[in-house]
Formats: C-alpha cells, sequence, structure tokens
C-alpha cells in the first residue's frame, strides 16, 4: 500500500470531435511531466468535447483512445483516467476509464444523464457504481453531472478518493466549487474535479475551476481559470485514517437503497 499518491490533473481546452488532434496535445502535456506521478486525470470526454453526435465518433474499446490509453499509461508507470465516448453492443455510452500501468482496465458509465443538453437522448445511462482498488487507495470515479447527486455518490464502500471528470460550463460554474467541496466534507474523502477550459461548437463556455479537496473540505489545488493547466499535488492517507477517527461521522451515516 501507499501512503501517499502523487496525482497530475489536466485541465484542456478540447479540439471539437478531433481525437487525434486532442491525443497529440495530452501526449506533449504528459511527456513535459518531471516528477513522479501515480495517476494522472483527464476531463471527460476529453478526446471529442462533450459532443451528442457520438455516431461518427464514438469508438470501441480496442480502438485508438483506449489503446493510445494503455501506451501511455504503461510508458509513464501512471494510471491514466477520464471518459471517453463508447460504442458497445449498438449502445452508446459516456464511460470513464481508469488504466492501470498492467494495461488492466476499469471503467464506469455515465449514470445521471444531462436531459438538459439531450444526452439521456443519445446515450446509455450506467446502473453500477464503481470502486478502483489501486496501490492500496479505493476510488470512485464519477462524471460531471453525477456532482449534483449525493445519493450516488454516498460512501458506503469507505473508498478514500471521490473523483470528478467534467465539461462543466462557465454560467453554473457556482454550483462546481460548491458541490466538490460539499462532497469531500459529507463523505470524509479526498476530492478531486477536473473540468476543461475554452469554448465547444455549441458556443458554451468552460473556465475551468479543476481543484481538490481533503477531507474537511479544505482546497488543496486549484488549476488557473480560464486556462490550460497542468498541476501535480500529493496526497497522503493518514490524514484519511486521523480526520475519520477523531470525528467519526461515517459511522452515523443513514442507510438506504438504490432502486
Amino acid at each position: 500500500m501507499n501512503r501517499f499518491l502523487n496525482i497530475v490533473l489536466i485541465q484542456s481546452d478540447i479540439f471539437w470531435q478531433n481525437s487525434a488532434k486532442n491525443l497529440v496535445k495530452y501526449s506533449k502535456r504528459i511527456s513535459e511531466i518531471k516528477e513522479e506521478v501515480d495517476i494522472i486525470i483527464l476531463p471527460e470526454m476529453f478526446t471529442t468535447g462533450f459532443s451528442m453526435q457520438p455516431k461518427d465518433i464514438a469508438e470501441q474499446m480496442d480502438g485508438n483512445t483506449v489503446q493510445w490509453m494503455i501506451t501511455t499509461s504503461k510508458k509513464s508507470n501512471a494510471a491514466i483516467c477520464g471518459s471517453v465516448i463508447i460504442q458497445e453492443d449498438g449502445k452508446y455510452y459516456n464511460r470513464f476509464l481508469f488504466v492501470h500501468p498492467s494495461g488492466e482496465i476499469n471503467y464506469y458509465n455515465k449514470r445521471h444523464l444531462f436531459t438538459l443538453a439531450g444526452e439521456e437522448k443519445v446515450y446509455t445511462a450506467g446502473e453500477h457504481k464503481l470502486i478502483v482498488n489501486y496501490k492500496g487507495w479505493k476510488i470512485c470515479p464519477l462524471v460531471c453531472y453525477d456532482l449534483r447527486f449525493p445519493v450516488w455518490a454516498r460512501n458506503v464502500e469507505d473508498y478514500d478518493i471521490l473523483l470528478y471528470v467534467a465539461n462543466w460550463p462557465k454560467p453554473r460554474i457556482n454550483a462546481w466549487d460548491t458541490l466538490l467541496p460539499t462532497r469531500a466534507i459529507e463523505n470524509m474523502c479526498y476530492t478531486i474535479g477536473v473540468n476543461r477550459v475554452g469554448v465547444d461548437a455549441s458556443r458554451l463556455e468552460y473556465n475551468g475551476h479543476s481543484a481538490a479537496y481533503n477531507c474537511l473540505g479544505e482546497q488543496l489545488i486549484n488549476a488557473l481559470p480560464d486556462k490550460e493547466d497542468v498541476i501535480s499535488f500529493t496526497i497522503d492517507k493518514t490524514h484519511i485514517s486521523t480526520t475519520r477517527n477523531k470525528f467519526n461521522f461515517l459511522k452515523d451515516k443513514d442507510t438506504f437503497k438504490i432502486l
């Protein structure tokens, strides 16, 4: 088990529906990382932007992006993660992929589809929560709109990290800034949110605000607003055990069943 995890988040603009150009950009950013890293986090739909036109841009699980993630993870000796448009069994998914340096892949299909944009009309919602076990840490990955639904994120698995990747637009960024530390406080875990910047084909503007919080909701890092940014930081598992042992809040949580 690793007491410490070294994390890099990449807050990036995204070339619209152009996987090849985006992968070249990410390859360059990752090659410039000099320090030792355990996890590299990319935004939601990091190869395309938040597109409601998956027919011509969706990939298979053996496609170029997944192969790039496997190769990049192995080369950098770090897990790499983010969400990608995946086609499988005639359906489209907004799928979070967590690729281990060993080549193992864990994935989570976004459960809460963004009806304001019609995401539910073209994508299939996920049904299962994922807990990734990595270097002795338990990680719960979720995607963008999931942030608004605390019941789904509730820490009933004793996870250590709650991780959100997003294309969260500027007009509603106050909700992002408010809910990320809220999720950290109520679940007594590290909470990390990685958002994009730039303007997409629908003229939606994104201003980043990627950030990380500790178990008490205290901000550890925040990315530059409105700019591409690469941030490295380290989290300590001792902080989790010390905080939970001192305050005990999770032991008083309600029990429930999600239908």
